[in-house]
């Protein structure tokens, strides 16, 4: 297996000093001639991508490069919000009606859809790339994907509420965390929106903290894989459990109904103070509530606070080119567009609030928000936990089933045995 993804010191120093050294050139043809694509011809680039939070604004941006490489389109179709973006992708390729440029998320997903991706090694942006972004899609020294940016999650909490509950010190323990539940709901205020009605807050992020807390990650996936571990009876699943159990006693009432807008708007007018989201919720956060005061805290399963204070971060999915598309020139220039020209690197910053996974484009916090900055202070402190759903046997599948069974628990129909019971059976059932 991989050594584990998540961001050194080093890394995000790149990231945020070098990036501050680089030389600002605007290449406005770096996506294509001056008059258009390549001979002259009219292109039309077929993008097929999942996040919903920048379908806006990476509109914009396409327009933009249009403008500037005339006989160049590029079709836009984004599938996600909670729909199976894995299925639809694969319907496009079963229909014939294959993009040229689509999404991928690294590890398993790159090896299904290997025999589809174009090794793009040899563009000219993969050197400024931060050398932990490269992992999830590289095989054999070869780099299949384009990281999109890096990313973190963790327990969003409303400062404002906090103080009102006397809550001086953000919590680092379990009990901590626990502690401040209580504080909270004395002072009348909710303490946790839970948006369990959407699979992947759970069989992806959720989930993903007992295999994170492991004390090797990838030691603990081997071995599941080759039948030398077992989830039932392992230390780390014991305690996450309580930490679920927690979310629900001083949570929402009805948090399997609960969607991902519902979830994030309900937090960001102050409905609860903390929910288990991404710095990606940044863009909706400040457009329903520009006055909201919100940072980051860990989501710990243990009172071990030097174990327990971290973040998961790392590399949500990359831009693959179809390897047999006849426009994969065009799309490749047009990716390293993105990354290269002003226009490209100022929508990612500005438009997307992604934190870049090139060392030439600048992580300004005052720019990204305050949930970008949260992520890369903890990020240089190496205070980071890994990413290890995209390793999970039968990618979205397994991760839905997990998802699943842990919906199953908390509406009472399975016990906590039953659901570590099934999430062993779902590994078994799917691993090669």
């Amino acid at each position: 297996m991989k050594k584990v993804v998540s961001l050194s010191l080093a890394s995000v120093m790149a990231l945020t000093l070098a990036a501050g050294c680089a030389k600002k050139e605007e290449t406005p043809n770096a996506g294509g001639a001056a008059g258009g694509a390549a001979g002259g011809k009219n292109v039309t680039l077929k993008m097929f991508q999942f996040k919903v939070e920048i379908a806006e604004p990476l509109a914009k941006l396409v327009a933009e490069y249009e403008k500037q490489n005339p006989g160049v389109k590029i079709q836009i179709e984004t599938v996600g919000g909670g729909s199976d973006y894995g299925a639809a992708l694969m319907a496009k390729f079963n229909s014939g009606d294959k993009p040229d440029i689509f999404n991928n998320g690294g590890f398993a997903d790159m090896e299904k859809w290997l025999e589809h991706l174009e090794d793009l090694s040899d563009q000219p942006w993969v050197k400024d790339l931060v050398p932990v972004a490269k992992e999830p899609m590289t095989k054999n020294g070869k780099l299949y994907g384009q990281p999109l940016n890096l990313e973190g999650y963790g327990f969003l909490y409303n400062k404002d509420l906090f103080a009102q509950a006397g809550i001086t010190e953000t919590p680092k323990t379990y009990s901590q965390l626990e502690d401040a539940a209580k504080k909270l709901q004395a002072k009348g205020i909710t303490p946790f929106v839970n948006g369990y009605g959407e699979w992947w807050v759970l069989g992806n992020h959720f989930v993903n903290l007992p295999f994170a807390y492991q004390p090797d990650p990838n030691a603990f996936i081997d071995g599941l894989n080759k039948g030398t571990a077992k989830i039932p009876g392992n230390a780390a699943f014991d305690n996450w459990v309580k930490l679920l159990d927690l979310q629900l006693t001083y949570g929402n009432k009805n948090p399997l109904q609960t969607d991902y807008k519902t979830q994030v708007t309900e937090f960001a007018t102050g409905k609860a103070a903390m929910t288990q989201q991404g710095n990606w919720t940044q863009l909706q956060l400040t457009e329903t509530n520009k006055n909201l005061k919100v940072g980051f805290l860990p989501m710990p399963i243990s009172d071990d606070a030097a174990a327990n204070d971290k973040l998961p971060v790392g590399v949500p999915n990359n831009w693959v080119i179809n390897k047999n598309s006849p426009n994969k020139e065009e799309a490749k220039k047009f990716l390293n567009w993105l990354v290269t020209s002003d226009t490209g690197k100022k929508y990612i910053v500005e438009q997307f609030k992604f934190i870049p996974a090139f060392t030439t484009i600048p992580a300004d916090p005052a720019i990204l928000g305050p949930l970008a900055g949260d992520i890369v202070t903890y990020s240089k402190a190496n205070k980071t936990l890994s990413w290890n759903w995209f390793k999970f046997p039968g990618g979205e599948a397994s991760s839905k089933k997990f998802a699943a069974s842990i919906q199953a628990y908390i509406a009472k129909q399975k016990t906590k045995d039953q659901m570590l019971t099934e999430f062993q059976s779902t590994w078994d059932s799917l691993k090669k």
